[in-house]
């Protein structure tokens, strides 16, 4: 083929030529610059080493779904992939000493790895701001856990997973009263069972700032949590940023916070003299300042904000910690991630990807199996209970 051949070849084939140039322009940048080994921040070398040593996914490069690897693609589309994981829990109503109701749904696991009920190792989940026991994510979690033989129970906060609610009292991610009174109950009936907490986006700045309150008191031998808000002031600053952040994802979320709030109008009215206002919220930030500050009884949002913050607690936590984020979660942007903290206080280390959104970590061309997330779960609660939380304590 000549010059004067192949030019004319490029005229008559130039949309497909522009597609495959594009095609390996966009390859070359996603292995160049999106797939990445997670940074691990984290002072203790001993934890660091135990990490490493039996969490192989924390050494290999994160490939996140090519096609959809952006943050919001991530955040959004993981809560749209169907799960074909199917679980059958044991509901327990547990009423509160306020009348307040939650529903604990057990999973009990008949696994003949672990055939005393007594000594079955226990992971307790805590789900995000709107989540239950049925989310996507959750259901995953619970499967990993179960093919290592443990039961799980998953903590659905007041008015979720089918609970009623009783009082004008919900939840938030500063108040750890209902999450202290669900690890008394599960270590009450269960003395001898290794219990690991593991919270996901608000369930996991609950069980961080429980875990940091209670120190060596809080009776779990260690925790998880992921897609944490750290600095919640700069979280709402991320997520009213004009475009996707603000109109999809923080509109969409305070849509089902407002919606919960109309759904159980005769709990609250006596309790609020403009519910309207309550209802017209259209940011997080707007329902927390109108509805959740004053349910918890802080003076301004922004004093509940600064209770809620994690970023300056992590200094107390006494059981190992580890906490996932990606460094693009639209909810807890890169710099307001700890890491410095982490390499300066024992305890934790936090893992960061470069990409993965906001509890997404999908990988693989059609990303319907596990994730990222579900593989460092997996491998961490493994790890400590076989190995840990012994083996982890500094000599």
């Amino acid at each position: 083929m000549d010059f004067s051949d192949l030019s004319e070849f490029c005229r008559e084939n130039a949309s497909i030529l522009i597609a495959l140039t594009f095609i390996i322009l966009y390859i070359c940048y996603y292995y160049l610059f999106v797939v990445k080994r997670p940074q691990i921040a984290c002072k203790d070398q001993k934890f660091k080493s135990f990490l490493l040593e039996h969490c192989p996914v924390l050494s290999s490069k994160f490939k996140p779904t090519i096609w959809c690897f952006e943050s919001r693609a991530q955040t959004i589309l993981r809560s749209f992939i169907p799960t074909s994981i199917r679980i059958t829990y044991d509901a327990e109503i547990i009423t509160l000493s306020d009348g307040g109701q939650i529903i604990l749904d057990w999973y009990e696991n008949e696994n003949p790895i672990f055939p005393d009920k007594e000594t079955r190792p226990t992971i307790l989940l805590l789900p995000g701001l709107t989540g239950d026991s049925s989310c996507s994510y959750i259901l995953h979690l619970v499967s990993e856990a179960a093919q290592h033989g443990y039961r799980s129970v998953v903590f659905n906060q007041r008015g979720n997973g089918g609970a009623k609610l009783k009082t004008p009292r919900t939840y938030c991610a500063a108040n750890t009263e209902d999450l202290a009174h669900v690890v008394s109950i599960i270590k009450g009936r269960l003395p001898q069972a290794p219990i690991i907490g593991v919270g996901v986006s608000l369930g996991g700045m609950q069980m961080l700032n429980y875990l940091a309150r209670s120190g060596d008191k809080s009776q779990l031998e260690a925790g998880m949590c992921i897609s944490v808000a750290w600095n919640v002031f700069e979280s709402v600053e991320s997520l009213e940023k004009p475009g996707l952040n603000l109109h999809v994802i923080n509109r969409q979320l305070s849509k089902t916070l407002v919606q919960m709030v109309q759904s159980n109008m005769e709990v609250f009215e006596n309790h609020f003299d403009n519910l309207d206002h309550i209802l017209k919220s259209s940011t997080i930030r707007e329902f927390d300042e109108r509805f959740t500050s004053k349910i918890f009884g802080y003076d301004t949002w922004q004093d509940y904000y600064k209770e809620a913050c994690l970023h300056d607690k992590i200094h107390a936590l006494k059981v190992p910690v580890l906490v996932l984020n990606a460094a693009d979660d639209p909810f807890s942007p890169h710099h307001a991630i700890p890491v410095k903290e982490a390499e300066e206080n024992e305890n934790i280390a936090i893992v960061v990807t470069s990409h993965g959104g906001h509890i997404g970590f999908m990988e693989g061309f059609i990303p319907r199996n596990s994730t990222f997330m579900d593989k460092l779960f997996s491998q961490y609660v493994k790890a400590v209970v076989t190995h840990g939380p012994t083996h982890l304590k500094q000599d």
